[in-house]
C-alpha cells in the first residue's frame, strides 16, 4: 500500500497552493520517518531520539552553547532538554562545562565522538536519500533552497508555548 501511495504522488497539477503545501508537509513527515526507520548500517553509528538529534544538529553549528540557547533553538522545554542532555552525555556525544565567564552557568560542548557520529549518520542519510532518488540531483538545489526557507520560517514563527498538541500525523 505504501508503494501504491508513493506512485500516486507527484506534482498536483491544477491543485491550489494550500493543497500543494499540505502535500509537501505530508511528504516531509513521511521522508523523515522513512529515514529514521532505516537505522544505520555502520555499527559505529550511535542512534539518537528525535530530540537528541535536534540538539546534536544545533551543536554542529554552535559547538558550545548554554542550555537556554539550545532550548530556544530546538524548541525543547528546559526540563526536557535536561533529560536529553543527560542521555547525550551518557553516550559520550556532549559534555557540560562550567562557563568560564560565569562559574554558576554551564555550556554544553559537542565532543569529538559527537562530531564523528554526526558526520557518519549524515553520510548514511545522504547515501540512502540519493539512492532512493536514483542519484538524480537535477532539482536538488531547488529542493534544498525551498526546504531551508521553510525550516527558517517555521522556526521563526514557532509558538512560544505549546498550546496545541504536537503534529505527528493524521
Amino acid at each position: 500500500m505504501i508503494e501504491d501511495q508513493a506512485h500516486q504522488r507527484g506534482p498536483t497539477t491544477g491543485a491550489n497552493d494550500d493543497q500543494r503545501w499540505a502535500e509537501l508537509a505530508d511528504l516531509v513527515l513521511i521522508l523523515s520517518r522513512e529515514i529514521q526507520f532505516r537505522g544505520y548500517t555502520d555499527e559505529r553509528a550511535i542512534p539518537l531520539s528525535p530530540s537528541e538529534g535536534m540538539v546534536m544538529r544545533h551543536l554542529q553549528h554552535e559547538p558550545a552553547a548554554p542550555p537556554s540557547r539550545i532550548a530556544t533553538a530546538t524548541g525543547l522545554q528546559r526540563t526536557n532538554l535536561s533529560t536529553v542532555l543527560r542521555g547525550l552525555e551518557e553516550k559520550g556525544l556532549v559534555e557540560r562545562r562550567a562557563d568560564p565567564g560565569d562559574g554558576r552557568g554551564v555550556t554544553v560542548h559537542v565532543t569529538e565522538r559527537g562530531r564523528t557520529n554526526y558526520a557518519l549518520v549524515r553520510g548514511e542519510w545522504a547515501a540512502a536519500v540519493s539512492a532512493a532518488a536514483d542519484h538524480d540531483a537535477r532539482h536538488l538545489d531547488a529542493a534544498l533552497t525551498l526546504l531551508a526557507a521553510v525550516e527558517t520560517g517555521l522556526a521563526r514563527t514557532r509558538p512560544r508555548t505549546r498550546a496545541t498538541r504536537p503534529a505527528t500525523g493524521p
